[in-house]
């Protein structure tokens, strides 16, 4: 074979994973859309069912109704995906996400709305889990943290589409269209993976190494080809997974890493700058249409962002993006909050407060963002992986549910300025949190990150027990 078809069949395999890890991450696209549509439809819902502008509670629910869905599907999502697979767990979620975009556009009532609410959230759970799983068990060790990130590029996307659809309806008060959008990206993902392969990881797992060796050499060259396949057998080998592993020493430090940074993700704020951005702007002054005109800029800064983050992760790593991304996140909170809380900013306060929401969401589009749905999808092994990433995935979702649940409540009663202030502490505790506790996992094969967690706390039971027996001797 000449240099020039070599070149030819790298360029292909190279284009078949990108392609590949293109259409899995729309699963982040669906998972962006449901949650800035509703943004945008809830202006519009109250003309519908008035007793949602009576009741900011109820309002809440209708907005956490898709997290308690989505908390369900984290939580069976990681078993499904390590029982039946990565693909057809996406194909399931895929079906599933369009009965529940047609569910809420045909909502007839605010319990009806509600219960396709959560329909549509388990299939959010399953995406929010699959699509970076599946991407990372199919990328390269040196682009993995940018193929991973187009899950949360689509995501950006999604939320980025959501609100050009709210703006385009927005004059109607097309709040059922708004919501049955959603049926287009889940017909889109279904049709795409109808032809995608299974996770060669999976396939070794369940012992058909034929096909596990089949996908890998579309996407790998045939020099390291068998190295790789031994080296997925032995991982495969080491133990059978399930819950109880979890809790192991050796896998301990992981779950920490993935929870912690599960919850920060959303107690920070970013959500409640997604599902109330419109309302936040209307609060500063701008009409309703003007609020959403302006969230399609924060959109902008979204997707933006992420596409930097993407260019550079694997490049600078995983723990510089995170910090530095939550220290900013941390100034413009800061920012955000004194824009309420200053007198006198008459007719600057809705461009101030907008420009703020902006500058927040770029750092985070930049660090937190994609860091925590690429590191969950690093650092597991390979036998529990789609189990840890369904609890860190679960805990990520009630984190979520609690703070969408809880901001519009916290809004009235200490009011905007006090509140972006609070996530700000909460971003200070993130950042302590990540420099003391996230490891770098750039450019290392998943066996590599795998082995580190072994030996480390093979380390650290050799350390303990030369300790115990210091002491021992010393009584």
């Amino acid at each position: 074979m000449s240099v020039r078809d070599g070149a030819g069949l790298a360029g292909d395999r190279n284009r078949f994973v990108v392609i590949t890890a293109a259409l899995a991450a729309l699963n982040g696209l669906l998972f962006g859309f449901d949650t800035g549509v509703i943004s945008g439809a809830l202006l519009y819902i109250g003309e519908t069912f008035p007793a949602l502008e009576e009741s900011a509670f109820l309002e809440g629910v209708v907005v956490s109704g898709a997290l308690v869905g989505a908390a369900i599907g984290a939580a069976i999502g990681g078993r499904l995906a390590d029982r039946i697979g990565r693909r057809r767990l996406i194909i399931l979620g895929a079906c599933i996400f369009f009965v529940g975009s047609l569910g809420m556009a045909t909502a007839q009532s605010v319990a009806w709305l509600i219960a396709a609410r959560v329909f549509n959230g388990i299939a959010i759970g399953f995406a929010s889990i699959v699509g970076p799983l599946y991407i990372s068990e199919i990328s390269p060790p040196e682009i993995r943290g940018s193929l991973v990130s187009f899950n949360q590029l689509a995501i950006t996307s999604g939320i980025l589409v959501s609100y050009v659809v709210n703006y385009a309806l927005a004059s109607q008060g097309a709040w059922r269209l708004m919501l049955g959008t959603g049926m287009i990206p889940a017909l889109a993902l279904l049709a795409g993976m109808y032809f995608m392969p299974e996770s060669p990881r999976w396939l070794i797992e369940q012992g058909r190494e034929s096909e596990a060796r089949g996908t890998l050499s579309r996407i790998r060259s045939e020099a390291g080809l068998d190295e790789e396949i031994a080296e997925m057998k032995r991982m495969a080998a080491v133990e059978d997974g399930d819950l109880g592993e979890l809790v192991k020493p050796w896998i301990r430090p992981a779950m920490v890493v993935g929870i912690g940074l599960a919850v920060f993700q959303q107690i920070t704020g970013i959500n409640t700058v997604i599902y109330y951005a419109p309302t936040i702007l209307a609060s500063t002054g701008f009409g309703s249409v003007g609020s959403i005109l302006a969230t399609v800029g924060v959109g902008v800064i979204n997707v933006a962002m992420t596409v930097v983050a993407i260019l550079l992760l694997d490049r600078v790593g995983r723990r510089p993006l995170l910090i530095g991304g939550m220290v900013g996140m941390f100034a413009t909170l800061l920012v955000l909050g004194g824009a309420f809380y200053l007198p006198g900013l008459g007719g600057t306060l809705g461009y101030v407060a907008t420009g703020s929401l902006m500058l927040y969401v770029a750092f985070f589009a930049i660090g937190l963002g994609p860091v925590f749905w690429l590191l969950i999808s690093e650092i597991y092994p390979l036998n529990v992986r789609g189990t840890a990433m369904g609890v860190a995935t679960v805990v990520n979702w009630l984190a979520n549910l609690a703070v969408a649940q809880l901001f519009p409540q916290l809004f009235e009663l200490i009011g905007p300025a006090f509140t972006f202030w609070l996530f700000a502490l909460l971003t200070a505790g993130a950042v302590v949190f990540s420099h003391y506790v996230v490891p770098e996992t750039n450019r290392r094969t998943l066996e590599e990150i795998e082995d580190d967690l072994r030996e480390t706390a093979l380390g650290n039971e050799q350390l303990s027990m030369a300790d115990r027996s210091t002491q021992d001797g010393g009584d």
